[in-house]
């Protein structure tokens, strides 16, 4: 079946090196996709290619999420990247990034369309977007991603399409676009739960803008996630049995507000005992759904879900796609800028559950850099959820590098959430809620909670140490 269905549209169908020749060393190049879902893959190699066979070809990349290997991978290890906004996940962009050979600027998710709408990242010369097809006037259909796609549609100067032939078109209807207008016009988003709808399933497309169609069957390069091992099952269980513990105080609803979870294996272990718990009416309202969450709907412990992205392991995916149809009535995929929007995840009270690489005695949070200076993936859009949740949770085991290097530290290389938005901080060796307290109530609690026990003397000596030098209440950290 012909998944172009507008005639105009399909006279632009074209070869990959063609469309590809529409960008030029020096241009900004936006892409779809969001958690290696929903990215271009077919018109990177062609700029790879160019830049193998000696062309002077640089570009400034910007991405709403991570892409796959054919995207940062192939384009870094062709020295292709210059500049580089949004999200990244490529062990080879990583090195050339600490090495300072590609500007990386860090930026929260849901604040990437903003950057764009307003031209702080300067002209938009090309947008590459992967889609499933089209409908017959011409709209069109994205694949399990939402992203920043209706964003590049709109401000992009030319758009390249990758119509990619392995997604079933049965996606078509799971999105909700809204477009919303650049401040001070921006428009209220009224969303009261996971899967209202208040806007469109397609993305609108002007097609004097389209430079070039060509088709790709390429699956994207998600991988399966490695079961959660004791340590991530032990953070998990500490975390649901402190919901419970809340739910019976009053101080959270029954059923639990939505939920919102980071990527990962914490993070999966988390939904995956939640599936296994006796809670019920569980709702989702987060950045990227894994398997955990496909697993909760099965088990009929979730009702509605919500995401930018929809990150299914290839071991699950053939069973996803011949179930679609029943998951389409669950689960709606909105883009980045509604999914990571301050409005919605505060008026539903969002449960926000993200991972850290190190807390500091304070409790502020680093993740997204290992000794205060290398970079990791980046901040994503934990933040976005954690200054705006309803109740804000970071976990972390409490070591790293095989039990020789403490992750509760007395302060924090890098800080990408202060003490001001972390509320939760567990560990497989306890839980610690910081609400209320002062900054010696914080730095005791976590070390007699979180801290591994080999590392709990050293971090109380300095906490003794820092108090006789103390000249004001906060000055021990």
């Amino acid at each position: 079946m012909e998944r172009i269905k507008n005639a105009e549209l399909l006279k632009k169908v074209t070869t990959p090196e063609a469309a590809a020749s529409c960008i030029k060393n020096g241009m900004t190049v936006a892409v779809s996709g969001f958690t290696v879902v929903g990215y271009p893959k077919v018109i990177p190699a062609e700029l790879a290619k160019r830049a193998d066979n000696g062309e002077d070809l640089k570009i400034t990349l910007i991405t709403g999420g991570n892409v796959g290997d054919e995207g940062d991978g192939v384009l870094s290890r062709s020295h292709v990247l210059a500049r580089r906004y949004g999200f990244q996940n490529n062990k080879d962009l990583r090195t050339q990034i600490n090495s300072n050979e590609v500007k990386f600027v860090d930026t929260h998710v849901g604040g990437v369309p903003h950057l764009i709408k307003n031209g702080f990242l300067g002209k938009l010369d090309v947008g590459i977007i992967e889609i499933a097809g089209t409908t017959e006037d011409g709209k069109l259909i994205p694949c399990f991603s939402a992203g920043i796609t209706n964003v590049i549609a709109k401000y992009a100067e030319k758009i390249i399409l990758e119509v990619n032939e392995t997604v079933p078109l049965a996606v078509e209807g799971m999105h909700d676009f809204i477009d919303i207008d650049r401040a001070p016009n921006a428009q209220p988003i009224l969303i009261s739960s996971p899967v209202s709808r208040v806007g469109s399933p397609y993305v609108t497309v002007d097609f004097d803008k389209v430079v070039g169609i060509v088709y790709s069957d390429k699956r994207d390069t998600n991988k399966d996630l490695a079961p959660a091992n004791e340590e991530q099952t032990k953070i998990a269980e500490l975390l649901i049995d402190f919901l419970k513990d809340e739910m019976k105080a009053g101080r959270l609803s029954t059923p639990l507000p939505p939920m919102q979870s980071g990527v990962g294996g914490v993070a999966n272990a988390v939904l995956t005992c939640l599936a296994e718990s006796d809670l019920t009416d569980l709702s989702v309202y987060t950045e990227v759904m894994q398997d955990a969450v496909i697993a909760l709907i099965d088990s009929g412990k979730v009702t509605e879900a919500c995401g930018t992205a929809l990150t299914i392991s290839p071991s699950k995916l053939d069973d996803f796609y011949n179930n679609i149809d029943f998951y389409k009535e669950k689960i709606v995929l909105r883009p980045q800028e509604i999914s990571n929007s301050a409005e919605v995840i505060r008026r539903l009270g969002v449960i926000a559950m993200n991972t850290a690489i190190e807390v500091d005695l304070a409790g502020n949070v680093n993740s997204t850099h290992t000794n205060g200076v290398n970079l990791m993936n980046g901040i994503g859009g934990s933040s976005d959820y954690a200054k705006n949740a309803g109740l804000c949770v970071f976990t972390t085991p409490s070591t790293a590098k095989n039990g020789t290097i403490s992750c509760i530290v007395p302060h924090c290389g890098h800080v990408d959430h202060t003490e001001h938005d972390t509320q939760i901080i567990i560990t497989e060796y306890g839980l610690a809620d910081l609400r209320g307290l002062t900054a010696y109530e914080r730095a005791e609690l976590l070390i007699e909670k979180c801290a591994h026990p080999k590392f709990r003397p050293m971090l109380r000596e300095y906490i003794e140490n820092a108090k006789k030098n103390a000249t004001g209440f906060h000055d021990i950290l």
